[in-house]
């Protein structure tokens, strides 16, 4: 089985990000927080890091986690409407009461290089230009990196959220594949799983996925990114299980997770130097 890691992509990404981040003014992100979740605060980090790593500035707007949805919004379009501001994103969780959904309305689509905006998803869905989210873009990604053909053939993705399921059912059929997408009413998960020739796993449950699930041979992205018992993280994707099965697969971490960072500050350097026509250039991940 090959172990499809997401180190060297990811390094590639960076590496012509800074080159994009050098060519023109600065580029900046703006992350706007209202949680206290150690988890999400750590990933916010993590990219406030990475965006300093290629030369893109990097504003934490944190409202803290009592922060009224009115508050967020505010935030939000006042942000959308700054100038020196290139890229911007909303964090989750939120606050009881605050929609994610109605909230990331408030992001100007040229800046929303998370694709949280349900304009930005509706373009997604129609084919036209928009910015994927970086999630399911990094999903595409790897797959062409380990030039995985995809056109013609069954792909299966389990979970059907806007960040990662439903848009990365579009871009896996904008690439000629067949798509199911399967959720927590399929019935007989492992009889519809097991006839993918790609299978992600992105339901967001730990162990999910095991070996009965997966056809033999079967290239299995994991997007999974549950909390372990040892502090660490584990995917939806049984590795130990499905690793005897598949032909190949991404380990968690270390997968998908480092694309998906890189590839946010991609789409924050496009939409600095393209500010006016950036979606133009964004579906391509």
């Amino acid at each position: 089985m090959k172990t499809l890691t997401g180190k060297d992509l990811a390094a590639a990404i960076r590496a012509r990000t800074q080159a994009e981040a050098a060519a023109g003014a600065q580029p900046r992100l703006a992350v706007v927080v209202a949680t206290a979740d150690e988890a999400s605060l750590w990933y916010v980090r993590s990219i406030a890091k990475a965006a300093a790593g290629v030369g893109i500035a990097c504003d934490v707007v944190d409202l803290g986690p009592d922060a009224a949805p009115g508050r967020i919004r505010e935030t939000l379009a006042g942000l959308s409407a700054d100038p020196r501001v290139h890229g911007l994103m909303l964090q989750t969780p939120l606050p009881p009461g605050a929609s994610a959904q109605e909230l990331a309305a408030a992001i100007d689509p040229r800046k929303d290089v998370d694709g949280a905006n349900p304009l930005s998803l509706g373009r997604l869905a129609a084919g036209l230009p928009a910015f994927p989210p970086a999630t399911a873009a990094a999903v595409l990604a790897l797959l062409d990196h380990y030039e995985v053909e995809l056109a013609g053939r069954r792909a299966v993705v389990v979970g059907r959220s806007t960040v990662v399921g439903k848009p990365l059912a579009h871009l896996l059929l904008d690439r000629h594949a067949t798509v199911t997408v399967c959720h927590s009413r399929t019935r007989d998960l492992a009889a519809v799983t097991s006839q993918a020739e790609v299978l992600v796993a992105a339901a967001g449950r730990a162990g999910l996925i095991g070996a009965a699930h997966v056809a033999r041979g079967a290239v299995v992205i994991d997007v999974g990114t549950n909390p372990a018992d040892d502090g660490g993280l584990t995917g939806d994707v049984d590795f130990a299980a499905v690793s005897n099965v598949a032909g190949a697969l991404t380990p968690v971490p270390g997968g998908v997770g480092p694309v998906t960072t890189a590839l946010l500050l991609s789409h924050t350097a496009r939409a600095a130097n393209r500010p006016h026509d950036a979606q133009e250039e964004a579906h391509d991940g």
